[in-house]
């Protein structure tokens, strides 16, 4: 199969994803600042979620970029990380409208870690489909652990919700700026 179809589809729900999210963004009837100040927190969550979704498709570019070809593994593979990138809206905006109570912000934190793990799975299956590609071997396994580092960064932010959802948030931003820039080392390889 060629691999644009699965980066069409994968493009088109992580555009689907985001205007959900926005969709949940209420405009406020009253033109007072009180009124104004009730939304913060549903933005506040949608600008985190906004961050970590447009992380996921830049990276999930980069990494689909190393494909030639697809096999049934990546395309159940991709499914399964969608699946849980699709409940990432659900849990924005449960985050939001709750203004960031700790088992909202724990279980947000716990979304996450599915995420990941959804992310690292289907970086191995691409990493186990082209295991003649050295070239691509050591970006890839860079990525790996990056993904570990932001597995762990997310399991402490659940319990770090219950200190104070404030702690959980710098480390959701701490996790965004790990994988903020794209490993450039996959293009680099890619030219080789």
């Amino acid at each position: 199969m060629n691999k644009t179809r699965l980066e069409a589809f994968s493009d088109g729900v992580l555009a689907i994803i985001i205007t959900i999210m926005v969709l949940e963004l209420k405009t406020p009837h009253e033109t007072s600042w009180e009124a104004i100040k009730l939304l913060i927190p549903v933005l506040i969550s949608y600008v985190f979620s906004f961050i970590i979704i447009g992380t996921y498709w830049a990276n999930h570019h980069h990494l689909l970029h190393t494909v030639s070809s697809v096999n049934s593994k990546m395309i159940w593979a991709n499914l399964h990380l969608l699946f849980w990138l699709s409940l990432i809206p659900f849990a924005t905006a449960w985050m939001g409208e709750s203004n960031f109570d700790s088992v909202h912000v724990a279980v947000y934190a716990g979304l996450q870690c599915i995420c990941g793990v959804a992310y690292y799975i289907l970086l191995r299956v691409i990493v186990g489909s082209q295991p003649h590609n050295k070239n691509l071997l050591r970006p890839l396994e860079k990525q790996s652990q990056k993904g570990a580092l932001s597995f762990v960064i997310y399991a402490v932010a659940i319990p770090a919700a219950f200190l104070h959802p404030a702690f959980s948030a710098v480390l959701f931003i701490l996790v965004s700026v790990i994988w903020f820039i794209p490993d450039r080392n996959i293009e680099k390889a890619m030219k080789v």
